[in-house]
């Protein structure tokens, strides 16, 4: 756990009471002390067809002089960057950090409450590791018994791409999971986010938490091509994977490293030899086959270098003739950038590789490299410390828990499980929730609570706490978990 006084933590306990500060910088969030009604919040409409950019004439818009007051200054090899305000861009009720499927589920299960919801998302497009990342897999959705444990907002992403063409495979075909197809997911998101009320930021990278003088989070710092901003907000909801948010506001959390990967996607393909049951001329079967064991994730990594795939041809996918590598790839510090920086590089070169060797096998000269990922595989970097942690031993031990918010399906070596609502409270640090692969689990539990559809279950779950936080004016620890509970059945939810 980060037990150690950081520089972050002994700023803060430095400052006179009052106030709001941009947690990494202690910056005064400029609006935040003057009229809460009036200054620089602006509220966008998110209405189809109603935003920016919609009746705007192009063209020169006007001569701006840059200004450089705020720019960093060097002297004697130090680099110094000013105090300064931050704008409000907004103020909202509910702010979701990152539109992954723990982001996207949160925000629509808060909205669906009647509050009001912003999501921001770094990339210019939703779903994440499910979309940008390629992971095309939708696993674990089910028991040792082959029934779905996984249900709720998740499901009704699914059904939306059941009715897509080439948007979705395997489903209700249990121990074979679904496999989804990038572009349909993106835009079933992109719909149902213009249609929902909720406001929305692409291409904003949350940087820094607010909080005030206790140390309780007010809201986030994002950086865009606008600049640097703030939105303002009663609670966070930390869906950044990566845990930034939660991480910048103080709270304890233990830092791990896994694997990190490069999904691909490859055409003119016409066999399949990495996903259990593919390819199997009975597809009866294919369905026989055990649940346990993980699908096949190729490219390990031997002494740290990283290799390809010898060759393999991937998973089957919604378009045809088009196959998903999962490159499993070595281990890798995920909030290094010099880490990243090395690892995009050279899996990127190991793509490449295999793709020359799956040619070289009798039928597949015109295999080509459809697609990379635009985003990393990153399995796991940060882990809340919160109220309470899951462990390895009570998911193996099938425990049960009176505060259940949801389940994981069986996966590998481990059975289905329940996750409890503790796990997305952070122990100390008021007003934030985690959902996502960030929440607070065991390492090993960890490896199962990351993936897709798992995301989605804390992500429902953390939304409609959220929401009942602002409609009952209490704090996520203060959450009335039986109705929690209850208006997660109420979204088609399973509880067990």
């Amino acid at each position: 756990m980060a037990k150690d006084l950081t520089r972050r933590e002994l700023m803060r306990r430095s400052i006179a009471a009052g106030g709001l500060f941009a947690a990494g910088s202690l910056m005064p969030v400029s609006s935040a002390l003057a009229d809460q009604d009036g200054g620089q919040a602006t509220t966008r409409p998110s209405a189809r067809g109603q935003g920016p950019g919609f009746g705007a004439i192009g063209g020169p818009q006007g001569h701006v002089q840059g200004d450089s007051r705020n720019a960093a200054t060097v002297a004697h090899g130090v680099v110094t960057q000013p105090r300064r305000e931050v704008p409000v861009l907004h103020k909202t009720s509910v702010l979701v950090v990152g539109g992954g499927p723990a982001g996207t589920a949160a925000a629509f299960s808060a909205k669906r409450m009647g509050v009001d919801v912003t999501l921001v998302e770094r990339y210019g497009y939703l779903g994440g590791l499910a979309t940008g990342g390629l992971v095309l897999g939708i696993f674990p959705l089910y028991a040792r018994d082959r029934k779905q444990v996984i249900f709720g907002i998740g499901e009704e992403f699914m059904k939306k791409l059941d009715v897509l063409k080439y948007g979705i495979i395997d489903r209700n075909k249990a121990p074979v999971y679904p496999t989804i197809d990038a572009e349909a997911f993106k835009y079933v998101l992109a719909d149902w986010l213009l249609d929902s009320g909720i406001t929305s930021y692409l291409d904003t990278w949350g940087v820094d938490a607010i909080v005030d003088a206790k140390g309780a989070v007010q809201g986030a710092v994002f950086e865009s091509k606008s600049g640097r901003q703030a939105i303002l907000a009663d609670i966070v909801i930390d869906c950044s994977g990566d845990g930034d948010i939660y991480a910048a506001a103080g709270a304890a959390y233990e830092k791990v490293k896994s694997n990190i990967g490069l999904v691909s996607r490859i055409g003119n393909i016409n066999e399949v030899d990495m996903a259990p049951g593919r390819g199997s001329e009975d597809p009866e079967a294919a369905r026989q086959q055990p649940l346990v064991g993980k699908p096949s994730e190729g490219g390990r990594p031997s002494k740290g270098r990283v290799t390809d795939f010898n060759g393999h041809a991937g998973n089957s996918t919604p378009a045809p003739h088009v196959n998903w590598l999962n490159m499993r790839g070595p281990v890798g510090d995920a909030i290094d950038n010099a880490d990243l920086t090395d690892l995009e590089l050279k899996l990127r070169r190991g793509t490449w590789t295999n793709v020359e060797k799956v040619r070289g096998k009798p039928g597949n000269e015109e295999v080509y490299l459809t697609e990379t990922a635009p985003q990393l595989g990153v399995r796991l970097s940060r882990l809340l410390d919160g109220c309470k942690k899951l462990t390895n031993e009570e998911i193996h031990s099938g425990a049960k828990f009176k505060e259940v918010i949801g389940y994981s399906g069986a996966y590998a070596n481990a059975p289905e499980f329940q996750i409890p609502y503790g796990c997305l409270v952070p122990a100390k640090v008021e007003n934030v929730l985690a959902a996502g692969r960030c929440i607070s689990a065991e390492f090993e539990v960890a490896d199962i609570t990351r993936l897709i559809p798992v995301c989605w279950v804390t992500g429902q779950a953390a939304g409609l706490a959220a929401a009942m936080c602002i409609q009952h004016q209490c704090k996520p620890r203060n959450v009335n978990v039986a109705k929690l509970q209850e208006l997660l059945h109420q979204q088609g939810a399973y509880l067990g």
